[in-house]
């Protein structure tokens, strides 16, 4: 098969000799941050993979490869950089395709939703996000970054949606109304940070009872510093809403707290913010057409609402 041949060809730029394209193993993250992508066998007993990335990513592809690179050199664990080409480049041009490839890191299924109630999986999460703040804070591209205003988005996203689906507009207002009568006030007051920027259990590779590497820093930028918290603690309550009363995300949050590195007026908002990034999950459900993700995002997102009070004092904020 042609595309064969170009895997073959682009896995030679690393120097690496190709023995076999795993298409039986499955890969973690999202299949949409690039073109294709291949776990592929080499000479060396080793396993890589290998992904063809549009060529309108290439700058912004750097611009992550360059933040893992310094991050690495500053010993935050749980990495998984890409690597040199023999050109000395990260990504290569090869038969007309754009190529980057990493170590391919094999791990654990997760057990879902069970693991939204495992209390050393809250642990280990808080403590990547603690040493993500500590390591970040040096990274030469920090100035450059423009910080992401999840308000803006919102705004953005709601006069879109009053456009194009009443029906979707009525299911929120309630929500609407609850973030204008706080969050939405006090949300450029608070402070910002590096974050991963979708930060959540199954952009983890896991081992049996740690993490193995954190994945998928497409969204990685300057955001509220509780930005990353908020997106996991949201992703467990829709696995199973009960969860977010749970071992795992009371010992996240406490943990986070524990460290001194959020401040006051972050956790006091925490939980509209929880509602606040679930806005960046409903437009990826209406990007898709995605109805009964769509249905139930809404219905998510009132009974965080809803529950407002009773999520404050089960998190100790």
């Amino acid at each position: 098969m042609e595309i064969d041949n170009t895997i073959v060809k682009a896995a030679a730029q690393w120097d690496f000799k190709l023995t076999n394209i795993r298409r039986d193993i499955p890969i973690a993250g999202s299949p949409e941050r690039c073109e294709l992508r291949s776990v592929i066998e080499c000479d060396n007993n080793r396993f890589y993979l290998l992904e063809s990335i549009f060529d309108t990513d290439i700058n912004h592809k750097l611009r992550i490869i360059s933040c893992l690179n310094f991050l690495s050199s500053k010993g935050l664990p749980s990495l998984n950089p890409y690597l040199c080409a023999r050109n000395n480049e990260y990504i290569v041009d090869c038969d007309d395709r754009f190529w980057q490839i990493s170590p391919f890191v094999q791990g654990a299924v997760l057990d879902r939703p069970e693991y939204i109630f495992d209390k050393w999986r809250g642990k280990v999460m808080a403590e990547f996000l603690i040493e993500l703040r500590k390591k970040s804070t040096e990274l030469p591209c920090l100035s450059s970054l423009t910080s992401f205003s999840i308000k803006d988005y919102i705004s953005k996203l709601i006069s879109q949606i009053k456009t194009n689906d009443q029906e979707v507009l009525g299911k929120i207002g309630p929500v609407i109304s609850f973030l204008e009568n706080r969050f939405m006030k006090v949300h450029d007051m608070l402070p910002v940070s590096f974050c991963h920027g979708d930060f959540h259990p199954l952009n983890i590779i896991w081992s049996k009872d740690s993490i193995k590497a954190v994945i998928d820093w497409e969204f990685l930028g300057m955001k509220p510093e509780i930005y990353d918290a908020a997106n996991l603690i949201g992703c467990i309550g829709i696995e199973d809403p009960q969860g977010l009363l749970g071992n795992l995300a009371k010992v996240f949050i406490g943990d986070l707290k524990k460290s001194g590195l959020i401040s006051k007026i972050s956790l006091d908002v925490f939980v509209e913010f929880v509602i606040a990034v679930r806005f960046a999950w409903l437009s990826e459900w209406l990007r898709h057409k995605d109805i009964e993700m769509i249905e139930l995002e809404t219905v998510y997102m009132n009974l965080l609402a809803d529950n407002y009070d009773m999520l404050k004092n089960a998190w100790g904020i």
